[in-house]
């Protein structure tokens, strides 16, 4: 039985796990070019403590947990927590975020561990564009971990493309062709004023409006867009007909998407974040470190699930939510 039900009755049955917060790309909309990660070894959860917190929050009803990061993939010996988290019997879906460009010599082993499924990030078919983008990223790579990780059996796999107006905009067509040429699945998601880009994002938003219109003129007599799909995460699905293909758009700036939300984050520190948008946190690997029993840390979990928010204020995180901050949080 769930026991983590918020105020708001959303089931929360999903746990996102931060494994670190350092990554080896620089992406200008979520890290300042002069942001240095400094956290240190003792800092971070240990794989056996993030295995303890997950086996916790499965006594108390999550199914469901992405390994995040920062990239979660320079994580060293990231197999082994895999292979830990996959011994959680309750636990039945390991997805992994990531950028792939260290992907294609992992995926295989990442598979066989565990990782049933995977969500990629990729902003531009442009490998100058994608470079500037990422400051310094290789598309080159990332499209052989993209490979790689259909190779190895991952499904589903969906690609995540941040939309910007007047920065890669022009590429939504080329992204859905590309998507449906690897029979699998895309994401395109507003950009949303926090972290490193902040208000600034607002003036290269790009609406949900404005890609579903991009999409039916370039797929007119495929894009089922009569009854899209919304599932408990944050995007609206759509099936591309007579493909292997479905498109999704996280619209967290033209669309509330909290009424299904059934989502907590564990950062690479052990904090646990009740909702990206608001600064609510309580440090688990303090309670973990200072030796409480397991049913105090499962009490202390539930009464935060009971401060959980209603929905998200973009606009208070402008002033709240620092790029330093949502680099930990994981996204």
């Amino acid at each position: 039985m769930n026991q983590l039900i918020d105020p708001f009755n959303r089931s929360i049955t999903y746990l996102r796990v931060s494994v670190t917060d350092h990554c080896n790309y620089r992406c200008h909309y979520c890290r300042d070019e002069d942001h240095i990660t400094g956290t240190t070894q003792n800092e971070i959860l240990s794989y056996e403590e993030i295995a303890k917190i997950v086996r916790l929050f499965s006594q108390l009803g999550v199914t469901k947990v992405r390994l995040t990061g920062g990239e979660p993939l320079l994580r060293k010996n990231i197999l082994n927590l895999v292979t830990m988290l996959g011994e959680i019997p309750a636990i039945n879906d390991i997805p992994i975020s990531t950028n792939a460009h260290l992907l294609a010599p992992m995926a295989s082993q990442l598979k066989a561990a565990g990782i049933n499924r995977a969500n990629i990030s990729i902003d531009s078919l442009k490998p100058d564009r994608f470079k500037q983008i990422t400051r310094g990223g290789d598309l080159d790579k990332v499209i052989q971990g993209i490979d790689a990780a259909i190779a190895s059996g991952m499904h589903p796999l969906k690609l995540n493309m941040v939309v910007m107006r007047g920065v890669n905009d022009d590429e939504i067509e080329a992204m859905v062709d590309f998507a449906i040429g690897r029979k699998i699945d895309i994401r395109f998601i507003e950009t949303m004023p926090i972290g490193a880009a902040g208000i600034d994002a607002l003036d290269h938003h790009y609406s949900e409006a404005d890609i579903l219109n991009r999409m039916h003129a370039h797929l007119p007599e495929r894009l089922i867009v009569t009854n899209p799909t919304q599932t408990s995460g944050p995007a609206k699905s759509y099936l591309i007909n007579g493909s292997k293909t479905s498109v999704g758009i996280i619209s967290a700036v033209s669309n509330n998407f909290c009424s299904s939300c059934n989502r907590v984050r564990l950062t690479a520190k052990g904090r646990l974040i009740l909702c990206l948008g608001q600064e609510n946190s309580i440090s688990l690997r303090d309670l973990l470190r200072s030796g409480k029993h397991d049913d105090e840390i499962k009490s202390v979990i539930i009464n935060a699930i009971n401060n959980k928010p209603e929905k998200h204020e973009f606009d208070s995180a402008i002033n709240n939510i620092d790029s330093a901050q949502m680099v930990e949080i994981g996204g």
